[in-house]
Formats: C-alpha cells, structure tokens, sequence
C-alpha cells in the first residue's frame, strides 16, 4: 500500500467517525481505491457537480411529491441519471465519480446522487435501503404515511406507490413487505452496502482479489462492521499468498468466536495451522 493510499484511508476512517458523516465524501474516498488517480482535484470536482447539478433544481418547491417530481425531472429527464441491467457487471457502477460522468449505475449510488443533490437543494430527502434495491423517500420519514413519497432514481425516477415498493421487494428477494423498510437509512450503513456491493462484483471474478481485498478493508475502517468481514479478510490474505498475516488474523478472529461458537472456533483454528503450514 503506498502513502498515498494510506492518507486516503485514514481520512475515510476519520470522517465515518465524524458526528454527521458525509456521504458523498466517503463515497468519493472509495473511488480513490479503485482509480488512484482521482486524487483531490478528482474529489473536488465530483462535489462542484452536485453543488451545480443543486443549483439547477427550481426554486420554491415546497411539499414531498413536488420535490421528487423537481429532482425526477432534473436527474431523470434532463441529465437522464438511470440505471440498466449491464450496469449491475461494472465496477464503475459503484463508484460515484463514474456515476456522476456516465449518469448510469446502481439502484444505491443513484440514489446517492438524488439525496446528495436534492439534500443541498434543501430537500427533506433520505435513502431507503429496501432489500435488494435502494431508493429515495422525500418527506418526514415520522410522519403520515401519506405524507411521505418514494422515487425510483434506477428507474429514472418514477415514482412509486407502496405497492410497488412491495413488488420491488418481493421481486428482488421474495419476502414480503413491511412498512420497516421504509425507515430512513443513515450515511454508515449506505457505505457499508456500498463496499458490500462492490465485494460480491469482485467475488465473482477470481482475478479481481485485489478489489475484493480494499473493499473488505474500508469495511473494516467502518465503526460497525460485520465480526464475520475479519474471517473473510484473512481467508483472502491466505489466497493472496500471504500466509502469516492471515494466520494471525484467523487465530484472532477464533479467539473472539470462542465464547459463542467453540467448534467453529476450533475449525479456523485448524486453517490458520494450514495456513501457516504453507510456508515449509
């Protein structure tokens, strides 16, 4: 890892520790993983793209269903901010700096970019992490139902009733819907479903563990992180060669799993001896 690497990293942990995280920040940070050469100017120039891409929503919107019909037509219409099928096979649909210059990506990073324009607009704006498919609520997230309205930016942001928030649901998982869906989901378990995302597209291209491997350690920067993501850390440190950092890390993980599951601690245990035994 270069120092470079390093200085963006310890800002990424700095700033998902600050009292209000800022999303398009940690978001952009993470882009610095997959593209270096971001850099700050890179950074900076994703952030004046939202700030002008605000300063294009009409003023004197007032009202939920106004604001998203405004940003709908703002992202969705005029600058065509949507998603395909295809997008779910590149990397660059979960990075915001691509998203912002391809105006395509991911049911979560656009709606990143619609809370992060509309919330500078002045929107009552937040993200809605549905099971299997992000959208954004306008309106206050306590009050009456009715009162509230969702948007699809993937879609282009049509709007959606609860009903169709419920075939999205159930078309992605199969479970039912609950109103808890609908709960307003912060800045850290964004960015956490973010990486997750960007994990399972590396996991499922052997030759990309060097992905794969950043994803799980900006995971790992999270002040709430799955306990599980250290076992995965050190299985691909092994796969990746280096055979004592994951058997350290192995034995580590088997000592916090001990108390509650002693069999599965025993068992990465037994890995972390074949880890190590790789080296003879």
């Amino acid at each position: 890892m270069d120092e470079q690497s390093t200085d963006w990293r310890q800002q990424f942990a700095e700033e998902a520790r600050a009292e209000r995280p800022d999303l398009a920040l940690l978001c952009l940070l993470v882009g610095t993983e997959a593209d270096p050469s971001l850099g700050q100017d890179g950074i900076d120039t994703a952030q004046i793209e939202l700030d002008r891409l605000a300063g294009m929503v009409p003023f004197g919107v007032t009202g939920a269903r106004a604001w998203a019909t405004a940003l709908g037509e703002l992202l969705g219409v005029q600058h065509d901010f949507r998603g395909a099928a295809a997008d779910y096979q590149r990397l660059e649909s979960s990075l915001l700096h691509e998203v912002l210059r391809r105006r395509r990506g991911l049911p979560i990073l656009l709606s990143v970019v619609w809370t992060e324009v509309a919330r500078r607009a002045g929107a009552p704006v937040y993200g809605v992490a549905l099971p299997g498919h992000f959208v954004v609520g306008f309106g206050d997230p306590s009050g009456p139902p009715d009162e509230q309205v969702l948007a699809d930016p993937f879609g282009g942001g049509r709007l959606l009733s609860g009903e169709d928030a419920g075939a999205l649901v159930a078309g992605a998982t199969g479970a039912p819907f609950d109103p808890s869906m609908l709960a307003p989901a912060g800045p850290l378990e964004i960015i956490l479903r973010v990486l997750n995302n960007i994990r399972a597209w590396a996991a499922a291209r052997p030759e990309r563990t060097d992905v794969q491997l950043w994803a799980i350690e900006l995971s790992l920067l999270l002040p709430a992180h799955p306990a599980r993501l250290r076992y995965e850390h050190a299985q691909l440190l092994v796969e990746r060669g280096d055979f004592v950092r994951g058997a350290v890390e192995m034995e580590e993980y088997a000592e916090m799993v001990a108390a509650v599951d002693p069999g599965a601690a025993e068992a990465v245990r037994r890995q972390a001896r074949s880890a190590r035994a790789m080296l003879n």
